[in-house]
């Protein structure tokens, strides 16, 4: 083994998927990408990082809703588009060609182009490390949608996309919830 710099630790354990999150200041909607995000419990309870330098984390804080939308492959440039530029001046419905949709618990709006939405309410924040626990209180997917595969940051402006799955539900019958 040969050493990696420290500062490059995280680019290996980075990879989860990338989730554009939106917001409704009262005023207007806004979109923001996050790359951090975990899941914490099959509940569902979710994680994601961000903090005042997004533009859409004063909505969150305030409001204590989003959306997190789930894009694939197919959106890479605009995802990346979206997490480089700010709300502050910036339409990114308009600007990245999106559709806002109404959701039916939350006021930030679905995105239509996503291959899924999750509509979340904000139950717990973690300053410290600017960690937002989201709970979902209602989610949807696209069954239509023929481009299902999700896209991962490594954290040094790659990517990575999903391939082939392996199953082994049976393997693991015995630690799943039921219903999965």
């Amino acid at each position: 083994m040969r050493a990696l710099k420290l500062g490059k630790a995280f680019t290996l354990m980075e990879s989860g998927p990338i989730v554009l999150v939106t917001t409704h200041d009262e005023q207007k909607d806004n979109i923001m990408t996050i790359s951090w995000t975990m899941v914490m419990d099959f509940t569902p309870v979710f994680a994601i990082t961000t903090g005042d330098w997004n533009h859409s984390c004063a909505a969150l804080r305030n409001n204590r809703e989003c959306v997190i939308a789930i894009p694939t492959v197919d959106m890479l440039d605009r995802v990346v588009g979206i997490g480089t530029c700010s709300g502050k001046d910036t339409d990114k419905f308009a600007k990245f060609k999106l559709t806002p949709v109404h959701g039916k618990l939350v006021k930030a709006p679905l995105i239509k182009e996503c291959l899924a939405n999750i509509e979340c309410k904000l139950i717990d924040t973690i300053e410290k490390h600017n960690i937002f626990v989201l709970q979902a209180v209602a989610a949807y997917i696209d069954p239509a949608r023929k481009e299902r595969r999700m896209v991962h940051a490594v954290g040094d402006g790659t990517f990575i996309v999903d391939g082939r799955r392996m199953d082994r539900k049976k393997m693991m019958a015995s630690r799943l919830p039921d219903g999965l």
